[in-house]
């Protein structure tokens, strides 16, 4: 017992000082809370209130907009030409395709724009997109990728 004895009559003024600390920050404490909770109560229950309803809110939203993903598995064929790529000619024929639609038609399947291919072809840029509609009407296909895939698929370009 001495040496707490000796410890407290040594260190008396600090104890002292931090018990009369620690009522003070209770007193404080409990003036806060008289403070927020007492005096005003009706502001913080409708603050409660408007913040459990922000929240129910968000999280409603946030279910209701969310898009509901299906995930769907498309197999397609694919179609390799083994050995020596030879051109269609009947189905260039039946489909009536000119030899400059032709070269278009390999343009794209480059993945040449259609600027590309209208600097590489000297021709304007209309005459491209004109060949370029025209293939997609013969080839009755609605995009490029439409065209280069059927165009694959008939052996009209490698």
């Amino acid at each position: 017992m001495t040496s707490a004895r000796r410890f407290f009559s040594k260190n008396k003024s600090i104890i002292a000082y931090s018990i009369s600390l620690a009522l003070l920050m209770f007193l404080l404490k409990w003036l806060e809370l008289r403070f927020v909770i007492f005096d005003h109560a009706l502001e913080v229950y409708i603050g409660a209130i408007a913040v459990i309803f922000t929240v129910l809110g968000i999280w409603l939203a946030l279910k209701l907009t969310r898009p509901k993903v299906t995930t769907i598995v498309v197999e397609k064929q694919v179609y390799i030409n083994p050995g020596e790529f030879v051109l269609n000619e009947t189905a260039v024929n039946e489909l009536g395709l000119s030899k400059r639609e032709l070269e278009v038609l390999n343009l794209m399947a480059e993945g040449c724009s259609n600027q590309e291919i209208a600097s590489r072809l000297f021709v304007s840029l209309s005459t491209v997109k004109t060949h370029s509609s025209n293939l997609f009407f013969k080839l009755d296909v609605k995009r490029r990728t439409q065209a280069i895939e059927k165009a694959k698929k008939i052996c009209l370009i490698p």
